[in-house]
C-alpha cells in the first residue's frame, strides 16, 4: 500500500556508479576499490559512498584509508558503512578519522505483520508479503520443531521438518538464522516440508530489531521479547493456534529510530581517541535498487528490494553530504562532517534518548553524534574544520613512522619536522577519552559559518565520574568565517575494573539560533 514515488536523499544528484565487487564469492577485491578511487578523484566527483569494508587495521595497511585520504586532499567527502557485526563493542571499520563512519537505525515506518494466537493475543512484527495476496484462516495449527532444546531444530533445519505429516497446513515458528540468504533458505525449507506461513522469532542479541525478507510463504518476523512469548504459549496449550495478519506500512513509530542489532560498534581499535562511528542513518528495512529479480510465491518480480545493513545508511549520509555540498560547494570534507554531526539529533520521537536494539539507551560508540538530521545539517551556525595536512601531526602521534605516514599522504613526511598531537588534539566534533586516564587539556576551534554577529554560551555534561571543564564559557563573533577557540580540560575517574565500560556527556555551544552539540565518550577497555 506504498503506491507513488520514491525519492532518494538528493534526488537530483548526478550518480557515477564503479563496480568494484564480483558476483562470484571472490568479493570486493582492494585493488578494484583502489581503481574506482583513482578513477573517481579523475571524473571530479564531489561525495564517494562506500558500503565496503574489511578488518580494522593501521590505516597505512587499510586500502580503504589510503585512497580515501587521497579523496578528501581533492575536496572529496568520503562516506563508509561502519559494519554489520554488532552489537559488540569494537566491531566496527572503516574508523579513518577523515572518513565519515556510518552506523545503521530504524525509521519510523513498519511493513506490519501482525502474528496472532489462538488465545488472541497480537505480536506486531514485519513482512513485506503482498497486501493482495489471499488471507490465511483464521487460525492454523502451531508448530515449533525446537521443542525438543536442539539449536538446529530451533532453526527449522531440513532434518526437524522431513516427517512433513506434522509440518503440513501448519503455521511454522523458527527461530531467525543470521543473514539474510539463509532466512530465505528457512522459508523454502518450511514451504517444502508443506508448511503454510512461517513466524520468525529473533535470536536474543538481535532484541527488537526485526526485518523484512522476501519468502517463499507468507511470514513474518517477531522480536525476541514477543517470541519468548509465543513460546510460552506454545508450552501451555496441547492445541496451540496462530495467524498472521498482513497490514502493510504503518508509519508514526514513537520509539524510532533505534540503533540496529548488527550496527558495528566502536571504539577504534586503530584510534581509540577518535569516536567511532561518527552518525547513524536509515539502515533497517529500506526500499533499494536490487540487481536481481526478487521473486515472491515464483510469481512476482521486481528490481527493488526492501535490505537492512549499513550499506544502506551509508548512502543516505552520502545523499546529505551531496546537498550540504551543494549549498556550500567551498566546505571541506571535514567542514560537511562537522555540520552533520553536530546538528545530530539525540532523542527519539519521544523524546527520550535513543535507544539500542535492546530498548535500553544507546551509548556514543553505537550512536556516535546521533541519528542525521538533513534539515539541520544544511546550517550548523559553527563547524569543526580540518584541512588535510593538520592530520600529519596525527598520525605522526599515532607512533607511525615518517615512511608510514608518506605512504598515507603520498608524498614524503617528516615526523621530526611537526608538532605531534595525542589523538584528542585533532580538531575533531567528538571526544573519546580513557577511564583513569591522567589529567589532559585539548582545544578545539570552530568556524562561524551562521550569523555574523553573534554569542555562543557554553552548557557542558561530564561523563559519569570525570571532572571536565570548558574555557571560555562564551564564544564571540563579529563576522562570518571568523576562528574562535576554546580549551576543555578531563581528569579521569578512579574506575576499577576490568570489564568494557562507556559513559557518556556531550559539549553543546548555544546562540540565539544555533545549538552545537559535539558527543563526548569516557570508555574502559
Amino acid at each position: 500500500n506504498a503506491n507513488g514515488t520514491a525519492a532518494g536523499v538528493a534526488p537530483l544528484a548526478h550518480l557515477a556508479i564503479y563496480k568494484v565487487c564480483s558476483s562470484s564469492s571472490d568479493g570486493c577485491f582492494e585493488s578494484d576499490i583502489l581503481a574506482a578511487m583513482d578513477a573517481v578523484i579523475d571524473d571530479g566527483v564531489d561525495v564517494i559512498s562506500i558500503s565496503s569494508g574489511g578488518r580494522s587495521t593501521r590505516f597505512y595497511e587499510d586500502n580503504l584509508a589510503l585512497g580515501a585520504f587521497s579523496a578528501v586532499q581533492k575536496g572529496i567527502s568520503v562516506i563508509c558503512s561502519a559494519g554489520n557485526d554488532g552489537p559488540a563493542h569494537t566491531t566496527l571499520v572503516n574508523g579513518a578519522p577523515w572518513i565519515l563512519t556510518v552506523g545503521a537505525s530504524t525509521t519510523d515506518r513498519s511493513l506490519r505483520g501482525t502474528a496472532v494466537l489462538g488465545n488472541n493475543v497480537e505480536f506486531n512484527g514485519e513482512s513485506v508479503f503482498p497486501l493482495d495476496s489471499p488471507p490465511l484462516p483464521p487460525q492454523l495449527p502451531l508448530l515449533y520443531p525446537g521443542m525438543n532444546g536442539v539449536l538446529a531444530a530451533s532453526l527449522c533445519d531440513a532434518e526437524s521438518l522431513n516427517d512433513t505429516s506434522i509440518v503440513k497446513g501448519k503455521i511454522v515458528l523458527c527461530r531467525i538464522e543470521s543473514t539474510r540468504s539463509r532466512r530465505t533458505e528457512q522459508g523454502q525449507r518450511v514451504k517444502d516440508a508443506g508448511g503454510t506461513a512461517m513466524i520468525l522469532m529473533n535470536m536474543d542479541y538481535q532484541g527488537f530489531t526485526t526485518s523484512t525478507d522476501v519468502y517463499a510463504i507468507p511470514a513474518t518476523n517477531v522480536n525476541y521479547e514477543d517470541g519468548l512469548t509465543i513460546l510460552s504459549y506454545l508450552n501451555s496449550t496441547s492445541t496451540p493456534t496462530a495467524t498472521i495478519e498482513f497490514k502493510g506500512t504503518i508509519t508514526g513509530d514513537r520509539k524510532s529510530p533505534t540503533v540496529a542489532d548488527f550496527s558495528a560498534r566502536g571504539p577504534n581499535y586503530e584510534s581509540q581517541g577518535i569516536l567511532k562511528p561518527d552518525v547513524v542513518g536509515p539502515g533497517v528495512n529500506i526500499l533499494a535498487a536490487w540487481p536481481n529479480l526478487a521473486a515472491n510465491n515464483n510469481t512476482r518480480s521486481n528490481y527493488f528490494e526492501m535490505i537492512s545493513g549499513t550499506s544502506v545508511s551509508c548512502p543516505h549520509l552520502s545523499g546529505v553530504a551531496a546537498l550540504i555540498k551543494s549549498a556550500h560547494p567551498d566546505w571541506s570534507p571535514a567542514a560537511i562532517k562537522s555540520a552533520i554531526m553536530t546538528s545530530a539529533d539525540v532523542v527519539d520521537r519521544e523524546n527520550h534518548p535513543i535507544m539500542d536494539e535492546e530498548h535500553l539507551p544507546a551509548d556514543a560508540f553505537a550512536i556516535g553524534a546521533g541519528y542525521v538530521n538533513p534539515a539541520r545539517a544544511s546550517d550548523p551556525g559553527l563547524i569543526y574544520d580540518i584541512a588535510p595536512d593538520d592530520y600529519i601531526p596525527y598520525l605522526c602521534g599515532l607512533n607511525y613512522t615518517s615512511r608510514k605516514v608518506s605512504k598515507i599522504l603520498l608524498r614524503r613526511a617528516h615526523c621530526s619536522a611537526v608538532p605531534i598531537i595525542h589523538e584528542g588534539q585533532l580538531n575533531y566534533p567528538s571526544f573519546a577519552i580513557r577511564l583513569r586516564s591522567p589529567s589532559q587539556t585539548f582545544t578545539r576551534t570552530v568556524t562561524n559559518v551562521g550569523v555574523a554577529v553573534s554569542s555562543y554560551n557554553v552548557e557542558d555534561v561530564a561523563p559519569h565520574g570525570i571532572s571536565m571543564v570548558v574555557t571560555p564559557e562564551t564564544l564571540n563573533f563579529t563576522r562570518l568565517n571568523e576562528k574562535s577557540t576554546y580549551e576543555v580540560s578531563f581528569r579521569g575517574s578512579e574506575y576499577v575494573g576490568d570489564t568494557f565500560d562507556s559513559r557518556q556527556g556531550y559539549i553543546l555551544w548555544k546562540s540565539a539560533k544555533h545549538s552545537v552539540r559535539i558527543p563526548i565518550a569516557a570508555f574502559h577497555l
